[in-house]
């Protein structure tokens, strides 16, 4: 019997669209899952089609966190998910971690589109994106906590990045549940949309109309503030500008530009 389709992804003018597609479950996260994420990652960073992502849930929700089935083999002293370690992806070993991190090594930017909950893992795969449209009637919850757990799908090192130490403590040791219009107030998205998903597709559309060149080497720029000490930093800012400058690719741009200017 063939394994259940658990994410979808669709590529057009330069966009690819990744869906998770278990709405019935409202996108809750099973081992099929998590294989199927990692996997659609993977195929995303070999491939030079893509100018930028877009990340989503099917139906009612983005993704409401572990699977319920999971907790109760817990609960009967089973183990809920597989966490022995993996051949590493990039910096992550477990499987429920590189369903998350492979989003960092996806080189075109990825916009995730949160509608409905994103709650526990479901929130930390949104956090795996670069950039977060969000409902404001959205529910957003680090919520391992209430569960007896802690994140640990790199919620525990992308959180504090984005919404400061304290914030992160006060949200992980809770687990309250946050509307979207606090999540942006907050930093744990970046943009309030009626429609999420048609925002992140706008978005995601503007972005790939740029030099691929360029966007993929921003968010190689970007993801290294604060992560590797200044000068290797500002080495790397000379190294992608040096690769950049006089590039076919950046010629064209130019050539574009000007054309556009003097009309």
């Amino acid at each position: 019997m063939d394994e259940p389709r658990r994410v979808a992804l669709e590529v057009s003018d330069g966009v690819a669209t990744v869906r998770l597609d278990r709405p019935e479950k409202l996108n809750a996260l099973d081992p099929a899952m998590f294989e199927a994420l990692v996997a659609v990652g993977r195929e995303l960073v070999e491939r030079d089609d893509v100018g930028a992502v877009v990340l989503t849930g099917s139906g009612r929700a983005f993704c409401a966190g572990l699977d319920l089935g999971s907790f109760a083999a817990m609960a009967e002293g089973g183990a809920g998910r597989v966490v022995v370690p993996r051949e590493p992806l990039g910096a992550a070993r477990a499987r429920g971690q590189q369903a998350v991190h492979v989003w960092s090594l996806v080189p075109a930017p990825v916009v995730a589109a949160v509608h409905g909950v994103a709650f526990g893992g479901g929130l930390q795969i949104a956090l795996g994106a670069d950039i977060r449209t969000v409902a404001p009637d959205a529910q957003l919850s680090v919520m391992e906590v209430q569960w007896g757990l802690v994140p640990d799908m790199c919620g525990t090192q992308l959180l504090p990045e984005l919404v400061g130490r304290d914030v992160a403590k006060e949200l992980a040791l809770t687990g309250r549940r946050v509307p979207g219009t606090e999540a942006v107030r907050l930093g744990l998205a970046t943009r309030e949309a009626a429609d999420p998903l048609a925002a992140a597709q706008e978005l995601a559309a503007e972005i790939a109309g740029h030099s691929r060149s360029a966007t993929r080497a921003t968010k190689r720029l970007l993801d290294l503030a604060g992560r590797v000490p200044l000068a290797e930093g500002l080495q790397a800012e000379q190294d992608e500008i040096g690769a950049l400058m006089g590039s076919p690719e950046q010629v064209a741009v130019v050539r574009r530009r000007l054309g556009t200017v003097t009309r």
